[in-house]
């Protein structure tokens, strides 16, 4: 692991359709820079309503606190720093992963997390923009907030994990652009041997017994199952960064920031 930690939280409402999201992100940036020393800084303001509704209202409504969180990626890694990003949902991926990209084109994306958010607005039936973002920052769709000669994921280049709940229309698509999906976490060290890796981690990655989620699927991994794959994760490959999605419940703040500490 390279360079400085820096540590962001983004309050500002992206798509979530839970209340809570700011109070969670508060609370694990807390934990997160007093376990490793650095101070956290918040971005935004938490939402006074929640929200539910179709992908452009979040997309257009959102528009700022996207941008906002690829260029906290930008601005960390120009510097030569390693960000750790927590946000409310994974729609800032939309611009993230593209900021990972413009500086590290041979970065791999380890996608954590339940979903695939492989959808695009042909397919998705949830109308979800949280289930579009990495199609969109793979450059299946354009979302209008990554400017056109700017560099996509490659697809191929996208180690998913932990992802069991996928839409049929997803399968093909991931089939077809040659996603990476393993089934088994105790193959992630070898697939990543060696390869700079941003991670992307969705606590829905856990089984909804440890940690309620707004989209649950059963058969997640445990909290110590995720602890032992990051750390062999960490220990094999150069980690550049990560964003950590969809943590609403601060009374799990200790146990979770337990478990993603590997990744810092």
């Amino acid at each position: 692991m390279d360079g400085a930690l820096n540590l962001v939280g983004m309050l500002c409402r992206s798509s979530e359709r839970v209340s809570g999201a700011a109070r969670g992100t508060l609370a694990l940036v807390e934990a997160l820079g007093e376990r490793h020393g650095v101070e956290g800084r918040l971005i935004g303001s938490p939402p006074a309503d929640v929200a539910i509704q179709d992908w452009p209202d979040d997309l257009r409504e959102s528009r700022g606190c996207l941008l906002e969180a690829g260029g906290q990626i930008d601005d960390a890694l120009a510097a030569g720093n390693r960000p750790v990003l927590v946000i409310p949902d994974c729609s800032p991926s939309l611009t993230t992963l593209p900021a990972v990209v413009r500086h590290r084109p041979d970065a791999t994306v380890l996608w954590l997390d339940a979903h695939a958010d492989f959808n695009t607005p042909e397919t998705t039936a949830s109308k979800y923009l949280g289930g579009m973002c990495l199609a969109a920052a793979c450059g299946l769709w354009d979302s209008g907030l990554v400017d056109d000669d700017a560099p996509r994921v490659d697809p191929a280049r996208v180690v998913m994990c932990g992802v069991r709940d996928i839409d049929g229309p997803e399968v093909v698509l991931l089939e077809t652009k040659g996603v990476v999906r393993l089934s088994r976490p105790g193959l992630l060290a070898d697939a990543l041997d060696g390869a700079e890796v941003f991670v992307h981690l969705d606590l829905d990655v856990l089984d909804p017994s440890i940690m309620a989620s707004p989209f649950p699927a059963p058969g997640g991994l445990s909290d110590g199952g995720l602890h032992t794959l990051l750390t062999e994760v960490a220990a094999s490959c150069n980690l550049i960064g990560c964003e950590i999605a969809g943590f609403h419940d601060p009374s799990l703040t200790e146990l979770i920031a337990t478990v993603v500490d590997p990744l810092l």
